[in-house]
């Protein structure tokens, strides 16, 4: 999910160093065996760069104002670089849901935000969407802090687009009508688009700013209330940017965000009886679990952005470097933790071999440290249960007998770093073909004809994006209507304008998000049919 190409924000090198292998034991080894394995790396991963940003923001906030959370717990916020503590937040349960619904609740059944004009609302994300430019910078170093991801990535493609989803969205507020319809008879019919109420939102840990802006910004356009729960990993900047929210005028109870576990807070507000909607951003598995408790409470509907396994096709009349560039950039993009990410590369067989070698070596020239360091294009995994969940992911190649050409094992001694790590020889039925890993590891697969790799391509619970590399203009127009994906990128990837709607097939969810399509989670539809009495037309 970025917010627009990065690779030219992100394609610096540094020094480089070589690097261990313990992870693998057996398997295939690339014609490298041998060779140290070199990646390009930030001269000091020991010792991290200290940002500047001071945090202000780790109390709930409900009702327009930061709250302990009633049991008076907190949990630590951790530094994906080193593991320390950056800041202690309040542990949001079932009690601080319940307060922040019924905030939300007053606010829409009796507060101003509904009952403001279209335009009124539009000026206050205009004024948010001013003071987030203006806050660019510490934003920016507080989502690298928390997150991991490299400061030029955040400050240069993700808050800006945090910006531009807003103003898009304040452009839609006073741009939502229903219709006038004609009717079989004496009556007057219309139809209404009204908010939808309460909306309670659930954001990951991989784009937290994004996924704020995807969630919080058509909701909010459409006249809505919103409890929002943060990733227990990331709480920081959507506390940060709910301050300037109401800085901007946003009135008291409207947006209310709870930081939490999935467990409590999350099943929480999932379940909740006065929540009239309900939109997650995370793994399948979790929003089987989600759909079920909307469904099992109130039946509220559910907007799911999921899972994916996306396939790459690099088809044999590609331009071979501008493809490894772009097939490296759709996987290793925010260090592999992006849920339409290329995980599965296809390359047709006469250009394989080039292709895996080019591969190999730009994955060694990947720049990998201190994400706050300029020119970084990979920090440190999430947490370490993802770099744990990869490690064994990596090892499960190597046991499967596909051939490591590079990477494999952490990086330095310290934080959750993970070698950019190629795969070649992967077999469809290989778990680093079918599980989504949600890490720098690339798959590379052969293929010989269009036919085979639209069937294997689609042989997937998934269906979230698909990239296609051709000059070829009837086999990109053959690809992009078989692939069954919500979004299939031609000659690109990762293209996320404010406008474009995104969200998946199959597994990888239900709905979409941005663009106008973003809109119809958020509304009600009302038909009003008055008769009419001696018309002078129908």
């Amino acid at each position: 999910m970025a917010a627009r190409r990065l690779s030219g924000v992100l394609s610096r090198s540094l020094s480089l160093r070589p690097l261990s292998s313990s992870v693998v034991s057996r398997g295939k080894r690339s014609n490298l065996e041998g060779e140290s394995r070199r990646f390009g790396t930030a001269a000091a991963l020991e010792q991290p760069i200290t940002p500047s940003v001071r945090i202000n923001y780790t109390q709930l906030l409900i009702d327009g104002k930061f709250v302990d959370s009633a049991s008076g717990k907190t949990f630590p916020t951790l530094d994906p670089r080193t593991g320390e503590v950056i800041a202690n937040v309040a542990e949001g349960d079932a009690e601080d849901i319940n307060r922040a619904v019924s905030a939300a609740r007053k606010a829409f059944d009796e507060g101003p935000w509904p009952k403001m004009s279209a335009y009124e609302r539009s000026c206050v994300l205009l004024r948010f969407a001013d003071l987030v430019e203006k806050h660019n910078d510490d934003i920016a170093a507080l989502e690298t802090w928390d997150n991991g991801k490299p400061y030029e990535q955040a400050a240069k493609a993700e808050v800006p687009m945090l910006t531009r989803l807003f103003r898009y969205y304040a452009g839609w507020a006073d741009k939502i009508h229903g219709l006038t319809v004609p009717a079989d008879g004496p009556y007057q019919v219309h139809t209404l688009h009204e908010p939808i109420g309460v909306a309670g939102q659930i954001i990951p840990w991989n784009f937290p700013l994004l996924m704020f802006a995807w969630k919080v910004g058509p909701a909010l356009a459409c006249g809505n209330t919103i409890v929002l729960k943060t990733a227990e990993q990331t709480p920081l900047t959507a506390l940060y940017v709910a301050q300037l929210l109401h800085e901007a005028g946003l009135p008291p109870g409207v947006l209310n965000i709870v930081s939490g576990f999935g467990p409590t807070a999350g099943a929480a507000l999932a379940s909740h009886m006065d929540v009239d909607k309900i939109a997650f951003t995370g793994s399948t598995e979790t929003g089987k679990i989600v759909q079920e408790l909307a469904a099992k409470s109130n039946l509220k509907p559910c907007t799911l952005e999921l899972g994916g396994k996306s396939p790459f096709i690099i088809c044999e009349d590609a331009d071979i470097d501008k493809a490894v560039e772009l097939a490296h950039f759709a996987l290793f993009f925010n260090q592999g933790q992006c849920c339409c990410a290329g995980s599965r590369t296809f390359v047709h067989e006469r250009v394989y071999d080039e292709f895996i070698e080019k591969s190999r070596a730009r994955a060694q020239r990947r720049t990998v440290g201190d994400p706050f360091q300029k020119g970084i294009e990979q920090g440190p995994q999430i947490d370490s249960e993802q770099f744990e969940k990869i490690l064994k992911y990596i090892k499960s190649g190597v046991e499967s007998n596909a051939t490591l050409e590079c990477g494999g094992d952490r990086l330095g001694s310290k934080g959750y770093y993970i070698q950019p790590t190629v795969f070649s020889n992967v077999q469809d039925d290989m778990l680093i073909a079918k599980d989504e890993i949600f890490g720098p590891v690339q798959s590379i697969l052969k293929f010989k004809e269009i036919d085979d790799v639209i069937k294997r391509a689609n042989a997937t619970r998934y269906g979230l994006a698909a990239g296609v590399f051709t000059k070829n203009l009837d086999t990109a127009n053959r690809l992009t209507r078989a692939l069954r994906a919500g979004t299939i990128w031609v000659n690109c990837f990762d293209v996320f304008d404010a406008a474009i709607p995104f969200g998946g097939y199959k597994m990888s969810g239900i709905g979409r998000e941005k663009g106008i399509y973003s809109l119809n989670n958020y509304l009600q539809v009302k038909a009003v049919v008055t008769a009419l009495k001696n018309p002078a037309w129908l």
